[in-house]
């Protein structure tokens, strides 16, 4: 059942990112800008493109962006979460540069056989989280507006829909990303990048019936060379991709969120 706002309180659109440099754009435009400080973090309360929105870092890992994600909906009464962030590609085609809007999510590293099946989080019965189709569907659109005209490495970035894996690993090694591949495309699920929070939020969220739904940008494709040049591509490639899209995200689906 979908949570509601209280009668009393407009619907707040949580946009979550992973990194700083995707958020300071943001925080820039906010207007009616409030800063907060709450379970440790740094939460930012104002509006954008007329909308209420709360801003704040994830963290890395499942954990914290899990306790990032409670915050925000206990605390600052989110009504729905948007993620931006970077991510591995692994899916054929998912190149550096593209990005991935996630309809399912499932927790790579999460296995408590032989008391629950591969993946499957334990007492829910569920293993693959999927995405507010909604607010899925808005963040496509989001992305085919915002990012056009843009090029990476000489090529317009792909928009690509599907599965997101989750784990509390930073994976960079090409045996390693054919191994969590290959085992949940052996248990019937075909990964198109790799992180370290959306299904966590993903759960919280499930927990809560609050819509969620998560773009990635392709940094690496998750292999030996997914370290290289991070903080360059972070600063020049996936700090203008996330503005811009949630940028676009707040002008042509308004009405939608």
């Amino acid at each position: 059942m979908m949570r509601a706002a209280p009668a009393d309180r407009p619907p707040v659109l949580a946009i979550l990112s992973a990194l700083a440099e995707e958020q300071a754009g943001l925080v820039e435009q906010l207007q009616d800008a409030q800063c907060i400080s709450h379970a440790g973090r740094t939460f930012w309360q104002g509006r954008l493109g007329g909308l209420a929105v709360v801003l704040a870092l994830s963290r890395i890992g499942k954990v914290a962006a899990a306790t990032t994600s409670v915050a925000l909906i206990e605390r600052f009464g989110a009504s729905r979460i948007v993620f931006t962030g970077v991510a591995g590609g692994v899916g054929p085609g998912v190149q550096v540069g593209d990005v991935v809007v996630g309809t399912g999510y499932v927790q790579h590293d999460l296995d408590a056989s032989p008391l629950f099946p591969r993946y499957q989080i334990p007492l829910t019965g569920q293993t693959v989280l999927n995405a507010d189709a909604v607010l899925a569907d808005a963040l496509v659109a989001a992305c085919a507006a915002g990012l056009q005209g843009l090029r990476h490495a000489g090529r317009l970035p792909v928009v690509h829909q599907g599965l997101i894996a989750s784990g509390d690993r930073f994976v960079n090694g090409q045996e390693e990303t054919r191994r969590i591949v290959q085992s949940l495309r052996q248990h019937g699920h075909e990964p198109l990048a790799v992180e370290m929070e959306g299904a966590a939020v993903a759960q919280v969220c499930c927990d809560y019936g609050l819509p969620f739904a998560a773009v990635r940008t392709i940094s690496d494709r998750a292999d030996d060379s997914a370290h290289v040049d991070f903080p360059a591509f972070v600063r020049d490639v996936a700090s203008v991709y996330a503005q811009r899209i949630v940028t676009a995200l707040l002008q042509v689906s308004q009405p939608r969120l």
